[in-house]
C-alpha cells in the first residue's frame, strides 16, 4: 500500500529516546507484540481502532498491547507520520493523566 504511514519515535531536545528506550527495557514476547501492532498503525493510521488503538484526547491516542503486561503507546499524528511520544505499563483500568501529559507535552514539542 504506497499511502502507508510513517512511524517515528519522539526524539528529545538531548537525543533521548524514550519510547525506543522502553520498549528495549520488555521482554521478547511482548516486543514481537508491540513491533506487530506498530506495523498495523504504519498500515491503518488513524482508522486503526480497538482493540489495538483508542483515541484519549482530541490529538493523542493509545495503542494498546494486550497479554502478561498491559503495555499502552501514546501517539500522535502531524501529517503522514505518527510519533510515538510516550510508552508505560498499564496498572490502572483509566490512562493515569499524568501519562497524557508527558505524551501531550513531547507532542507539544514537536509542532
Amino acid at each position: 500500500m504506497e499511502d502507508s504511514w510513517e512511524v517515528v519515535a519522539f526524539e528529545s531536545g538531548r537525543g533521548g529516546m524514550p519510547v525506543e528506550e522502553f520498549i528495549r527495557s520488555l521482554d521478547k514476547t511482548t516486543i514481537s507484540k508491540i513491533t506487530h501492532d506498530i506495523s498495523l498503525l504504519e498500515m491503518h493510521g488513524p482508522i486503526l481502532g480497538m482493540p489495538h488503538s483508542k483515541n484519549l484526547t482530541p490529538a493523542l491516542y493509545e495503542l494498546r498491547i494486550r497479554g502478561k503486561q498491559e503495555i499502552r503507546i501514546i501517539y500522535g499524528f502531524i501529517g503522514k507520520k505518527i510519533y510515538l511520544l510516550h510508552g508505560f505499563k498499564k496498572k490502572t483500568p483509566k490512562t493515569p493523566a499524568k501519562e497524557i501529559k508527558t505524551a501531550q507535552r513531547r507532542f507539544n514539542d514537536l509542532k
